[in-house]
């Protein structure tokens, strides 16, 4: 008998369990649908049955948005008699207090809430939670600080109070949650994340001045560095960057491995100034080291990119850096380490120098040295082909980068080669063939080859068909082939007669285009952006219309140093090319000079 009224006892009890958790279902759905009434109604039944925790918050809310506070008033009065060791009573006794615009009431309820929750750490975290939800952060935040304590640990909640600050506005107190946060590190990516969706341009300088008093404060703590670095790469400030990360490599004894790194992301971000200073530290610090021939190569390779990009091109520069790549050479000697300095000698040697023959000497060299190296092999060979374009050999080139299709297959270099035997048969003018072998690259794994490949295929097919001869076309191939030979002066001077000869062909916008490129590189400013301004004006629907606003900005950005200007331009494309695949870089860019911290 006894075992069966525990049973009726426990079965009553489960009911009762599940039908006040259907009740609470359906109040809670009342209250997201603001049928207040409905809610309030369901919530005072359950609290008149002893569950106030989860429920209590949404009913004083409804109440509230009833203007009902009486009702709740009755209610909490009732708990604070019944339940007084609650601290959630308490917390919503003082919002009805905060409704009658008694502050001082409402704090002393919250504070007792906050004492009563102090005995668990546990329980503090759950009542800063309530708070939170409650619109409350300040609460909130005075209410992790007190678990803080209890748990002696400095770090502690630093994530959850990262974002309440932000919540409330105190940039720096957010700031430096996120980054006590960050010192864990399975945390740093999201830290980083952190500070970029919290922080606008306003506050960039406050957060770097933190990290600079951060690594002072702590100058043996590698994380505070590595985030400063981080921001300053993020802004592109590189010698800010090689900076701290000099010191930081001089204070551990990294090697160089760090600032080398460094300075490949400058390379990238084509501050060839930076980058060369940043190698030449890694070179002079540790010649002993494993990085020393990669970084003596990477100083003169960030010098050979700034001559390259300073138009016109200074001869006597040019040969400064043959003799620099040959003295690494006697060096450290014709070796695997080393192969590259051949490579990018030959190169300066045909492409700056016009100095054909002594470039496939060299490159033939390369090959000996590097023979056991088939991929470098064949980069060599892609080279040579080149270079047998330059002499205005086309047999010998498509003869050499038909040997690395072969060798590479299905490999990014045989793509690589495929598409330069495509861009021989349309210097050559036969257009078909180059289609062919274009339209099969389109599916190539590598974005960049598949991109070039769609756009030399998408402008034949434009262009060719119209008129039988295919007479503009060959004349522009005849052009972009002087561009390959670095005859930019010629081709400059052949461009603008070929604009007013077919100003009303389909070829028209693509001649503008290769034009306003073309002034770029001897540095006319001013005339590239009158042929992309007239590119976005007359043929804004044309394949090349979003290509042309992207440029127009970047040379706002880059070289007329006008911000507000290119972020007006970074918009227009955005708003007007919603499907352009430059759209990510284009808000990328927007992002930066706006302010953002881009990861």
């Amino acid at each position: 008998m006894k075992r069966l009224l525990l049973l009726l006892i426990s079965l009553t009890w489960v009911c009762f369990s599940a039908l006040a958790q259907d009740s609470q279902e359906l109040a809670d759905e009342y209250f997201k649908k603001g049928e207040y009434e409905k809610a309030l109604a369901v919530y005072g039944k359950l609290l008149r049955n002893g569950n106030a925790k989860d429920v209590l918050g949404p009913y004083v809310q409804s109440a509230l948005r009833l203007n009902k506070p009486d009702e709740a008033e009755k209610t909490v009065k009732r708990l604070l008699k019944s339940d007084s060791k609650n601290p959630y009573v308490q917390i919503q006794a003082g919002i009805l207090e905060e409704n009658k615009h008694d502050s001082v009431k409402a704090g002393e309820y919250f504070n007792k809430a906050i004492s009563l929750a102090a005995n668990s750490a546990g329980s503090l975290d759950e009542l800063a939670q309530d708070f939170a939800n409650g619109s409350k952060p300040a609460w909130a935040i005075k209410t992790l600080k007190r678990a803080r304590e209890l748990g002696r640990d400095q770090n502690l909640y630093a994530g959850d109070l990262a974002r309440l600050y932000g919540a409330t506005g105190n940039k720096e107190a957010m700031i430096d949650e996120v980054l006590r946060w960050g010192l864990m590190p399975t945390n740093r990516e999201a830290a980083q994340a952190m500070l970029q969706d919290n922080l606008k341009e306003a506050d960039q300088k406050l957060l770097e001045s933190v990290l600079y008093r951060k690594v002072q404060e702590h100058p043996s703590e590698m994380f505070f560095t590595e985030m400063l670095v981080w921001y300053l790469t993020q802004k592109k400030e590189f010698y800010k960057a090689f900076i701290q990360e000099r010191a930081l490599d001089k204070r551990l004894k990294l090697s160089g491995v760090r600032v080398y790194d460094l300075a490949a992301v400058a390379m990238q971000n084509k501050d060839y100034k930076n980058a060369a200073a940043m190698f030449d530290y890694v070179a002079k610090d540790y010649p002993q080291g494993q990085l020393y021939p990669f970084a003596k190569r990477g100083v003169i390779k960030a010098r050979e990119e700034q001559v390259k990009n300073t138009y016109p091109v200074d001869k006597s520069e040019i040969r400064k850096l043959i003799v620099d790549y040959r003295r690494l050479l006697q060096e450290m000697g014709q070796n695997a380490r080393t192969l590259e300095a051949l490579r990018s000698t030959a190169n300066l040697y045909a492409f700056q120098l016009d100095e054909k023959d002594t470039a496939l000497t060299t490159l033939d060299q390369a090959i000996k040295v590097g023979q056991g190296d088939k991929n470098f092999v064949d980069r060599c060979k892609l080279d040579m082909g080149d270079i047998y374009l330059l002499k205005g050999e086309p047999w010998e080139a498509t003869l050499l980068y038909s040997q690395v299709e072969k060798s590479q297959k299905e490999e990014q270099l045989g793509h690589d080669a495929k598409l330069r035997n495509a861009r021989l048969h349309y210097f050559k003018g036969e257009f078909a063939l180059a289609k062919e072998i274009l339209d099969i690259l389109k599916m190539a794994t590598s974005r960049e080859i598949a991109n070039d490949a769609n756009s030399l295929s998408l402008l034949i097919m434009d262009n060719t068909g119209l008129d039988s001869s295919e007479t503009a076309m060959q004349e522009y191939a005849a052009v972009e082939l002087m561009l390959f030979q670095n005859k930019v002066d010629e081709a400059a001077a052949a461009l603008s007669k070929l604009y007013e000869k077919y100003r009303s062909h389909s070829i028209a916008d693509n001649i503008l285009w290769l034009r306003a490129n073309t002034l770029l590189k001897q540095s006319q400013i001013d005339e590239a952006l009158q042929d992309l301004q007239k590119i976005t004006a007359d043929y804004s629907t044309d394949v090349l219309g979003d290509d042309a606003l992207f440029l127009t900005a970047k040379i706002y950005e880059e070289n007329k140093k006008d911000k507000e200007k290119a972020m007006e331009l970074y918009a227009q494309l955005l708003q007007k090319y919603p499907g352009s695949i430059l759209g990510a870089e284009a808000r990328k860019h927007f992002r930066i000079l706006r302010g953002d911290t881009i990861n």
